[in-house]
């Protein structure tokens, strides 16, 4: 929610001109937060692409909100953004209240965006998203808090800076293990190998002990998406979809991932 609109906001809630002030005030698109509802976040309604509601754009147009998209081909958050009334500016403008960017952003970038502005990547999340990243993030609270809170991983190595140290767990246990690169993503890239001479060491890469004995749908291996949405790291404050996704697939042995998944809808409880 961009702090000019917040400020706007709060002025006309303190008038009571007209029966525009109130419609503007229970309107579907702003929920009232903190004290005497002094801070509004505006709610986006997806099927407002529908239903092209004139009383849903006419927040983003009222306030004059605007947005840019750069690097990346978002036809769903630009329609979204439309229909809630904001207009699109040239990426290279620096007159916007939303960014949303394909890539991270550099810290002189971040340093320069005022109070009324925002971005779709908080700085560093790659720590997260990052399998190498997160790797060493999840080891680094195995030291903090032990190991037991969070064992939810199998052994891991990452080469080829730990080579030597995952030939010397091979020579102990020669079952299966799985390879994926670092930053790739959809199942692209990995593969099982049942000898370290299959890896190639010419980019960075994560090995794991295979689980021979997974949790099974139907025979094929699945994972499960949860869709979360955080808008705070200090405090943390996540919206947890009520929704999942489950995908099923099935593995070869050398080869990458089977690519006809089967979408499966479970509920979040």
């Amino acid at each position: 929610m961009p702090v000019v609109m917040a400020r706007d906001l709060e002025e006309t809630a303190s008038s009571s001109e007209d029966e525009e002030v109130i419609s503007f005030l229970d309107h579907p698109c702003i929920m009232w937060t903190g004290g005497c509802r002094r801070i509004p976040v505006l709610v986006f309604h997806a099927d407002a692409i529908l239903t092209k509601d004139n009383n849903i754009r006419g927040i983003g147009e009222r306030y004059h909100l605007s947005y840019k998209i750069v690097r990346t081909d978002s036809r769903l958050v630009r329609s979204i953004l439309t229909a809630h009334g904001f207009h699109e500016v040239h990426p290279s403008s620096t007159d916007y209240n939303l960014m949303w960017t394909g890539s991270h952003l550099k810290p002189f970038l971040l340093r320069t965006l005022s109070e009324a502005q925002k971005v779709n990547h908080f700085p560093r999340s790659y720590e997260l998203t990052r399998k190498d990243r997160l790797y060493k993030n999840i080891i680094r609270m195995q030291h903090t808090h032990g190991f037991k809170a969070f064992h939810i991983l199998p052994q891991t190595f990452l080469l080829p800076a730990e080579y030597a140290e995952f030939c010397n767990s091979y020579s102990k246990d020669r079952g299966p293990w799985i390879v994926k690169p670092v930053a790739s993503s959809r199942g692209r890239g990995v593969y099982l190998i049942n000898n370290p001479n299959q890896i190639s060491l010419e980019e960075n890469i994560l090995v794991s002990r295979y689980i021979n004995n997974p949790l099974l749908i139907d025979d094929f291996k699945f994972d499960v998406r949860l869709y979360v949405l955080v808008t705070s790291y200090d405090p943390l404050v996540i919206y947890l979809y009520e929704e999942g996704l489950a995908r099923k697939y099935n593995w070869k042995m050398g080869n990458t991932m089977d690519k006809r998944r089967l979408p499966i809808y479970v509920q979040v409880l």
